[in-house]
């Protein structure tokens, strides 16, 4: 089984892609600013280790060796999301290529998902205001993965604009394309849980290198 580092570890996302891991028997290093936060983490084959994903010496030192790295990366207190996403991305990007990593998979927005040809979710009338900063810095990441080199095999698993975290672990998940993806009520749903298997199927499997594809229902 593989070497699989997660940063982001302690966030939702990131604590399913954990235990998602360690289920199928990889050995997983799960990243977190603060290990003493987080210590309901460590268990069989998972170690919780101290990182910032935005110090690119820390981030070269912690993926070598790795099979995969998964990032599942939020803003905590004090972030400004304009400038953490972009930076993680850059740091990732670099260290996989200096090191060789096999696969470096990222967890996407559901927001640049396209809700028509062309036209983006978050560029439709009714996307709240609000939430525009957090999704064009998202966004903006993305474009950071889109010019790694060509010896960089990346992909962005996007998740439902419902990410439920709550919901069971069903096994079961459809993949799209760049498009929002729904089902036959024109709902968009997925659990963490099985978000987590589709990231992982992808860490394994590399499906879609290069691209970001749609996860739900």
């Amino acid at each position: 089984m593989a070497r699989i580092v997660v940063f982001g570890a302690g966030g939702r996302a990131g604590r399913a892609v954990v235990a998602e891991a360690a289920g199928r028997g990889h050995e997983v290093v799960a990243v977190v600013r603060d290990p003493a936060r987080y210590t309901d983490l460590a268990g069989s084959g998972v170690a919780v280790v101290a990182g910032d994903v935005t110090e690119r010496s820390q981030v070269a030192a912690l993926v070598k060796g790795a099979g995969a790295v998964v990032s599942a990366v939020a803003p905590g207190p004090g972030d400004d999301p304009r400038t953490l996403f972009t930076a993680a991305a850059d740091s990732l990007v670099d260290a996989v290529a200096a090191a060789g990593v096999a696969r470096l998979v990222a967890i996407g927005l559901a927001a640049y998902l396209d809700a028509a040809p062309g036209v983006r979710v978050m560029d439709t009338p009714g996307f709240p205001a609000p939430f525009q900063v957090f999704a064009r810095a998202h966004a903006a990441a993305l474009d950071v993965l889109r010019e790694a080199p060509a010896t960089v095999d990346w992909s962005v698993v996007v998740p439902a604009t419902e990410f439920d975290p709550a919901g069971e672990r069903t096994g079961t998940y459809r993949v799209g394309d760049t498009g929002l993806l729904t089902d036959a009520d024109g709902v968009s749903r997925i659990s963490y849980r099985d978000f987590a298997i589709a990231v992982l199927d992808e860490a394994e499997q590399g499906a879609h290198p290069r691209t970001h594809f749609a996860v739900a229902y």
